[in-house]
């Protein structure tokens, strides 16, 4: 496995600062922002797929330096009712996805999106509750209409560019679990798959070690991001896990992001290391920072620190014991 990190935290930086910084400490790949809500400060699609002398000098950045892109992300909502918001994201990704073609880049993470709940709608619905039976009829609706044939389109376009999705299990989008994710591969096909964090699965209950087993039978993980999440006992029991106050209210939140190793011990981390290579997965782990307690750079620091500990980094050799 190799070491990596979405490189959107440092957009204060340019790219070859940030590049320089990422190689001082000692990591493998970058995973780069397109557009979409992570911005695009170290990688702009248009100008990249216009000039071919830009793409060639982007690309010998990294390779220079001996590092890899494993990813170019652009976590959007394609599926956004209001159509100044989809439209922007839709041509984002699917630059993003020509783009990553071009670079040889295997993987675009991005979101699921999530729509509304009819054609004239301005804002998402997320139906999180099975009953009253409206929420049933919306999530049809929404998954009938919106959801599988937006990305069964963009697969075919992935494919054409031999790219896969990685579509990252986050609250507040369609796919947001296992189930929903299998349930999208399954109708638009293979290149559909996991930008796996578990940071998004503590906080709904899901064990993030019976996720990668679960994925990692389908050949369904295509990105992994490495971030924490920590549930405060009392908060929780207050607000529940669909707590809805600002991220920036942490004394009061039920659950907050955390850097590695600050939400879960470095056993946890181990064993989620583990599940990803017991089911084949060997591609990079990739460190997203969204700790309210640190700064940039010492949160990154640290994750960096910790996951160099669990990560298992040499390729599987014969068990000569047995």
């Amino acid at each position: 496995m190799k070491l990596g990190v979405f490189a959107v935290l440092f957009a204060q930086k340019t790219l070859d600062e940030a590049l320089d910084y990422i190689k001082a400490q000692g990591l493998d790949a970058v995973e780069v922002g397109t557009g979409g809500y992570p911005g695009d400060s170290h990688c702009k699609p248009d100008e990249l797929l216009a000039d071919e002398s830009k793409l060639a000098a982007f690309k010998q950045a990294f390779e220079s330096r001996g590092l890899i892109i494993s990813a170019l992300s652009c976590h959007g909502n394609p599926l956004h009712p209001q159509k100044a918001i989809s439209s922007e994201h839709d041509a984002a990704l699917r630059k993003t996805i020509e783009l990553a073609g071009k670079l040889g880049v295997p993987i675009v993470n991005t979101f699921s999106g999530c729509p509304g709940d009819h054609e004239d709608a301005k804002y998402p619905n997320w139906p999180v509750v099975a009953w009253p039976n409206d929420y049933q009829e919306v999530l049809d609706w929404q998954w009938t209409n919106k959801i599988i044939p937006y990305w069964k389109e963009i697969a075919k376009l992935a494919d054409s560019h031999n790219v896969k999705i990685g579509l990252e299990l986050h609250g507040g989008f369609s796919v947001h679990t296992p189930a929903t994710l299998l349930r999208l591969r399954e109708a638009a096909g293979d290149a559909i798959g996991a930008n796996l964090d578990p940071s998004h699965l503590w906080w709904q209950g899901i064990d993030p070690v019976q996720a990668i087993r679960i994925l990692g039978r389908e050949n369904a993980i295509h990105h992994f991001h490495a971030k924490d999440t920590t549930i405060d006992p009392v908060n929780v029991n207050y607000h529940g896990v669909t707590d809805m106050q600002s991220y920036t209210q942490m004394l009061d939140r039920a659950w907050q992001f955390r850097s590695v190793g600050f939400g879960h011990d470095l056993k946890t981390w181990a064993d989620i290391i583990s599940a990803l290579r017991l089911v084949g997965y060997d591609y990079v782990v990739s460190i997203e920072h969204e700790d309210g307690l640190m700064s940039v750079e010492e949160g990154f620091t640290k994750a960096v620190e910790n996951l160099k500990q669990v990560l298992i980094r040499e390729p599987l050799g014969e068990m000569w014991w047995v």
